[in-house]
């Protein structure tokens, strides 16, 4: 691992411990050269997972774009970076105990990241629902809001 200060290779873990609620091991590092000292998550990566769009297409699962419509939902929202590790931790989970052979359609992602977020903020719910769902009108968000 590389130190974030002075890019040398020579650091050493300090001190390890499993992440709460999250599939994950939080290291303590300290460089070797400098003396800098940093925190690493190691944490459990889905691979070889197909995702079945809309049109039937597939692409390979993508942490990334999850991460950036739950990112966007709670855009100027009071949340924390570990509240999102949490969602996402969350998330990746129950996607794989959905995939049935190494796939998954979109939309079982969609309502299991509309599931988590619900849990956890409702105005972050109501945002990803909205592109999720595609509203077209106020009627669409009216319907979702009286189901909450």
């Amino acid at each position: 691992m590389k130190c974030p200060k002075c890019l040398k290779d020579e650091t050493k873990v300090v001190d390890s411990r499993p992440v709460e609620e999250e599939d994950a091991i939080r290291r303590r590092r300290e460089c070797e050269a400098c003396g800098f000292r940093f925190s690493t998550y190691e944490q459990v990566e889905i691979l070889d997972l197909s995702v079945i769009k809309r049109g039937g297409e597939r692409e390979p699962y993508a942490r990334e774009k999850i991460e950036r419509g739950v990112r966007q939902s709670f855009w100027k929202l009071p949340h924390t970076d570990e509240t999102i590790r949490k969602i996402i931790s969350g998330i990746e989970q129950d996607i794989q105990k959905k995939a049935i052979q190494s796939e998954i359609p979109s939309s079982d992602i969609g309502e299991i990241v509309m599931r988590r977020m619900k849990q956890v903020s409702k105005p972050a719910y109501i945002r990803f629902a909205a592109v999720y769902r595609q509203f077209a009108d106020i009627e669409d968000f009216k319907q979702e809001l009286s189901r909450l």
